[in-house]
């Protein structure tokens, strides 16, 4: 609560509990004494209750705005369009990564472009793995990280959606999610990656608060919970690219 609203409201509060024996000094007017002084004793039981009832309703008011200031610097919540938005992302982006994969022969899913480039398989794990990477820092970190209260969110998610797919700037894969053929088989990525992105979905459409809180993001600034879940379908739309950029190699085996 605001300083000043506490002394105001305690002040408030103990006016006219001044006892009565406090006579004012002769020769002086009530008038000239300062804000009036309210004696209970020379007042009718129903005026008294009257008086407090009034100062009880200010007390509350005081503290009702004061619950409001606190409120308003909690973050903005996600608006539902924003969730279908991203929902439709989502959707988009496992579409193109689905689409981008399919029918490809065990040579096209194996042909590495370069000694130090990605095969299409690789690509296909890393997605599928920084799904579950991505998603599980919301859970574990993000949510439970304190409020960064005035951050520009728009600019932040604007920022994720025009820079996470550009492909001119090259990034490396935290070690967690470097491939390593942990699925076993390109088909198993594929079937891990939607199964995840079930989970994404369902996670954005159930929980509330997430833009209540917010860590270091690899966009540079904070980034709250639901530039996270932008993140993963950036992050997928980025990787979808290279796959492309890998079948558009002259040495890539039509079949």
């Amino acid at each position: 609560m605001d300083p000043t609203l506490n002394r105001w409201y305690i002040a408030s509060h103990t006016e006219g509990l001044t006892s009565s024996s406090s006579a004012t000094p002769a020769g002086r007017a009530d008038s000239q004494c300062g804000p009036k002084v309210f004696r209970l004793s020379h007042q009718s039981k129903n005026e008294s209750e009257q008086i407090m009832f009034k100062r009880l309703m200010a007390g509350t008011a005081v503290a009702i705005l004061a619950c409001s200031a606190a409120t308003s610097l909690r973050a903005q919540e996600v608006t539902q369009t924003e969730k279908e938005k991203t929902l439709q992302y989502l959707e988009k982006t496992k579409q193109g990564v689905l689409d981008a994969v399919k029918g490809l022969s065990e040579a096209q899913w194996n042909f590495k472009a370069g000694p130090d480039r990605w095969s299409i398989a690789q690509c296909m794990e890393h997605i599928a793995a920084a799904e579950d990477f991505i998603r599980g820092l919301v859970i574990e970190k993000v949510m439970l990280a304190p409020a960064i209260p005035g951050r520009d969110v728009q600019a932040t998610d604007d920022a994720i959606l025009a820079k996470v797919p550009d492909r001119s700037k090259k990034a490396q894969a935290p070690e967690p999610i470097v491939p390593t053929n942990r699925y076993g088989s390109p088909e198993a990525s594929i079937k891990h990656f939607v199964e995840s992105r079930d989970k994404t979905e369902e996670f954005l459409k159930t929980t509330p608060g997430l833009r209540d809180h917010a860590v270091d993001g690899p966009t540079g600034g904070k980034m709250d919970a639901y530039e996270f879940i932008l993140l993963i379908a950036a992050h997928s739309e980025r990787h979808t690219k290279q796959i492309l950029e890998v079948k558009a190699d002259p040495n890539y085996p039509k079949n």
